[in-house]
């Protein structure tokens, strides 16, 4: 292939990354909607306070509960996609195979970071399951936010093993597996 004609594009992803792919842009897309009837039910809740003088009981510790979680569930698609924060001043001048090295060490980072987390949210939600707290109003036990955490966690971890892989093969001259950012492909 000559260099005019660009670089070569990607060969299909075996099965199982593309099931990785999907399973972690689903459980993004939920976390949208989840963070979307959150704002809905607090916008309700504000013009029910507003008309009505009478706000939705729990509002305030319903979304702090729930929020957390979908913060979570964002991580993963972050790191398939490479939509994480980037310092781009640092590595706009590099090599491809510069910043190959630094998409693996990122990719590491976050797999160190996952596991730690995965580990340290276990230990936690067991904690919570044998002391039980709980919401004020609603009486939600603390410990139910941690289930879809830890599967965010665990999803974070294989995102995370994928990128690494892909890095690897950016770094060997191969194309990627998965897309880049489609954001930052746009430009």
């Amino acid at each position: 292939m000559d260099a005019a004609a660009g670089p070569r594009p990607a060969p299909p992803a075996p099965r199982a990354l593309r099931v990785v792919a999907a399973v972690v842009t689903f459980w993004a897309v939920l976390g949208g909607l989840v963070a979307s009837a959150l704002a809905v039910m607090t916008a309700l809740s504000a013009l029910s306070n507003l008309f009505l003088g009478v706000p939705f009981p729990a509002d305030y510790e319903l979304m702090k509960h729930v929020i957390a979680v979908v913060i979570f569930m964002f991580l993963p698609y972050c790191q398939m996609v490479g939509a994480n924060v980037t310092v781009d001043i640092f590595t706009e001048g590099m090599s491809a195979g510069k910043k190959a090295a630094m998409s693996i060490f990122s990719s590491l980072f976050a797999l160190a970071f996952s596991a730690l987390l995965l580990r340290q949210m276990w230990l936690g939600m067991g904690s919570y399951m044998r002391y039980v707290e709980t919401t004020p109003v609603l009486k939600l036990p603390l410990w139910t936010a941690f289930p879809p955490i830890l599967l965010s966690l665990a999803l974070l971890f294989i995102a995370a093993l994928v990128t690494t892989i892909d890095g690897v093969r950016v770094m060997r001259g191969r194309p990627q597996f998965i897309e880049p950012n489609p954001l930052e492909t746009a430009e």
